[in-house]
């Protein structure tokens, strides 16, 4: 289907563009959103009467959303989700967790504005697109932990479940005799006696 796009829609085209799209993305996306219009004779003839008003209210748009940046710009969330402990989440960060995160720093972002490129699943710092315009977008961090504690040393750049591993390996260490036969349980030294003298 072709279209004329009324704003820029990113890997598309700009205002005015004519572009041909798939009916599917035409009719669930572009169209029901005021992104386009149909390229037909009489719309070609309409965009191009009302063309300075709609660029125009575009560079409002954009202007008021880049003045909306500094509030949102470099914000970081911190998420506290229950972990497995190679640090794989159970379920995946949301971006409705993202947005309500973002809103209580008072940031005013909606569900589709932000970008992920794909799902948040396992611990750390993430950096998120948010798309305050089509021509203006931010990014933040969003960093899951386990909790706040973990969450301020990676704010730090530790790595987490790094530390957690090097802790782990060195705590426990099995008595080994080579001479035992297989089997044999290692029979562990006697303390000598109170009394008895060591030699």
């Amino acid at each position: 289907m072709d279209l004329i796009l009324l704003e820029r829609v990113e890997k598309l085209g700009a205002i005015g563009d004519v572009v041909s799209v798939k009916d599917g993305y035409a009719r669930n996306y572009l169209l029901p959103n005021k992104k386009a219009l149909r390229a037909n004779d009489a719309n070609k003839k309409l965009f191009e009467a009302n063309r300075a008003k709609i660029e125009a209210d575009n560079a409002e748009k954009r202007s008021a959303a880049e003045s909306h940046s500094g509030n949102v710009e470099g914000k970081q969330v911190v998420l506290i989700r229950a972990s497995s402990n190679s640090g794989q989440l159970y379920g995946s960060v949301s971006v409705r967790d993202i947005v309500d995160a973002l809103n209580e720093q008072g940031a005013e972002v909606a569900k589709q504005m932000i970008v992920l490129e794909r799902p948040i699943k396992t611990l750390g710092i993430f950096d998120v697109r948010v798309n305050l315009h089509p021509e203006v977008s931010v990014t933040v961090q969003v960093n899951v932990a386990r909790s706040p504690d973990e969450a301020e040393l990676q704010s730090q750049g530790v790595d987490v479940m790094a530390a957690m591993f090097e802790q782990d390996t060195s705590g426990f260490t099995e008595a080994y005799d080579p001479n035992a036969e297989p089997g044999e349980i290692v029979a562990e030294e006697e303390a000598p006696a109170e009394g008895e003298a060591e030699a």
